[in-house]
């Protein structure tokens, strides 16, 4: 039987001033099919399907739907040629039930009835395989729930072509397989289905054929029976990229940061963080891992000193510098407790013991050497904000969530955000911007920053160039601990892997690294040791090395806490 085409663009080319996002775009799309769009950063994956649902309106080309040329200049005119695209963050009103959100905005004649709306609902619901009430509240819906609306949205509109974008970023191994359930379902029914995604593991899953685009512009379409990941990532970056995230032991690690019994109540009273406690270590990589909105960002936040916890420790072991060791009254018991702790040493860094020697031997060996000791400084963090923290010399990075809206001043050049660190060191009116101007070039050549200048403000950069401008400069600050909320996120695979080795890297260098991550795969190959929270408890901390992606699926939607005899 041959395939009916049911969207066709021809020469497509978009231009955002002098930078071209699109360069004459080929691209069709099958009646009941699964496409993956597949690309770099930047290579223009977003602004092309934003055309197809009138975000954007193609400086040239042509758009087909069955075989028609149409002109789409918002998403109401892609409505009307059965287009809906499904957005990564959601467009929902919180208040609202899921069947109020699903018929916003439709044109009804006469009053609206709810009650037709909710079997209508239902019923789309049924036949696809959605889990879903249409009278519950947005507010009390998991995320894969809000997932599914905004999904119904578009069909309750009669959308025969729906545009996911990252739909599996925020979901657990077992909602991802009722999603793909779902659009298998949705494929069978002759749905055209287009996905944009970076996971090459769920487009092989998942997918039909795979779109890659390269620097604006369409490389090739092809069958994904006939290919894999390996293939595809060459073909997205010009080049043979390794897709092994290199994971050795942790060695001599060393506790760096202490939670205990950490509670958070936001500004309503919500009780959002519940008894937190764990130990991020020296030399090892720790991975969180939970649903979205299970209050990974407000704990980073608390540590970091931007949210005021209500109760609980956050006990930063700060390592000072070496300093020679005085014997001078000093018990042979305290000199060997000395000894005990493990960080007694040599001018060469050589671990001194005293086990098995003679007190008399003792005496005569650290009367003939030079001996050093490093001994860690312990500071509470809670209750002091970032630049108090700063201010006890604590190197504590953190990559937030919001790039721009926390991280980054989205106005300003990669040089000046660079200085963002460093500009109160200086004397008032008289900025050093060498040093600043250096890191901004070290970070763009390392991590392959595609901008201009270093004076480029950073809000015109692509989302995943955006990460890599925060990460690096996170990392340039030499930090003790090293927090990071997806640091990938909206990544292409090639910049992800480089994001991985820094990590490592990180670790390499005896810094405690925390990473959320969404995807599970990611964690369980990268990090050394997995804490799992779920409504703002730890429902679990696991052995990477040894954890399945359904033992943390089961955890990520466990009701009950972690006991403390089981941490």
């Amino acid at each position: 039987m041959e395939k009916q085409l049911a969207l066709q663009m021809k020469g497509i080319t978009k231009r955002f001033g002098g930078v071209v996002a699109n360069n004459h775009v080929d691209l069709d799309v099958y009646r009941g099919e699964i496409l993956a769009i597949l690309g770099e950063n930047g290579c223009g994956k977003t602004t092309l399907m934003n055309m197809i649902s009138g975000i954007y309106f193609p400086d040239e080309g042509k758009i087909f739907v069955d075989g028609q040329e149409v002109v789409i200049r918002s998403p109401k005119d892609a409505f009307q040629h059965g287009i809906g695209m499904i957005h990564q963050h959601f467009k929902l009103v919180d208040l609202f039930t899921a069947a109020e959100n699903v018929v916003l905005g439709v044109k009804e004649e006469g009053r609206y009835n709810l009650k037709s709306v909710n079997a209508r609902v239902a019923e789309i619901a049924e036949k696809y395989g959605f889990h879903i009430d249409p009278k519950k509240k947005i507010y009390d819906m998991s995320v894969s729930e809000k997932q599914t609306v905004e999904i119904i949205k578009v069909l309750y509109r009669g959308a025969d072509i729906l545009i996911l974008d990252e739909p599996t970023a925020v979901l657990t191994p077992q909602e991802i397989v009722r999603l793909f359930d779902v659009l298998r379902r949705m494929k069978a029914d002759g749905k055209s289905i287009i996905i944009i995604t970076h996971k090459l593991n769920e487009v092989m899953e998942v997918s039909d054929r795979v779109a890659i685009l390269r620097r604006g512009e369409h490389i090739a379409t092809v069958e994904t029976k006939d290919t894999n990941e390996a293939q595809l990532t060459e073909m997205m970056v010009g080049k043979k990229v390794s897709l092994n995230i290199d994971r050795y032991e942790p060695e001599n690690t060393v506790p760096r940061l202490i939670v205990k019994d950490l509670n958070l109540y936001d500004p309503e009273g919500i009780h959002v963080l519940k008894n937190i406690s764990f130990t991020a270590n020296g030399g090892e990589i720790l991975g969180i891992a939970g649903i979205a909105g299970s209050g990974q960002r407000e704990l980073l936040e608390s540590i970091s000193g931007l949210q005021p916890v209500r109760s609980g420790e956050i006990i930063f072991h700060n390592p000072k510098k070496d300093k020679p060791v005085s014997f001078y009254h000093k018990t042979m018991k305290q000199v060997r407790d000395l000894a005990a702790k493990g960080t007694f040493h040599d001018r060469q860094g050589k671990p001194v013991s005293f086990d098995g020697m003679s007190s008399k031997a003792v005496w005569k060996w650290v009367q003939s050497q030079d001996v050093l000791f490093n001994e860690d400084e312990i500071v509470n963090l809670r209750d002091k904000n970032p630049l108090q923290i700063r201010a006890l010399g604590i190197h504590l990075s953190f990559v937030p969530e919001d790039r721009l809206g926390m991280g980054l001043v989205g106005s300003m050049g990669i040089r000046d955000n660079m200085m963002l660190r460093s500009y109160r060191k200086g004397p008032a009116g008289f900025l050093d911007r060498k040093k600043p101007q250096e890191t901004a070039e070290k970070i763009i050549r390392a991590l392959e920053v595609v901008a201009p200048n270093t004076n480029t403000p950073v809000r015109r950069l692509s989302g995943g160039n955006v990460q890599k401008v925060l990460v690096g400069r996170e990392i340039a600050y030499v930090p003790k601990v090293l927090m990071a909320a997806y640091p990938v996120r909206g990544l292409d695979i090639n910049s992800s892997y480089t994001i991985y080795s820094l990590l490592n890297a990180q670790k390499e260098r005896g810094v405690a690294v925390i990473f959320v991550g969404e995807d599970l795969d990611v964690l369980l190959a990268l990090c050394d040791r997995i804490m799992v929270i779920n409504s703002g408890a730890v429902t679990g901390i696991v052995d990477a090395r040894t954890a399945t992606k359904e033992e943390l699926g089961l955890l990520m939607t466990k009701t009950e806490p972690l006991r403390k005899e089981d941490a």
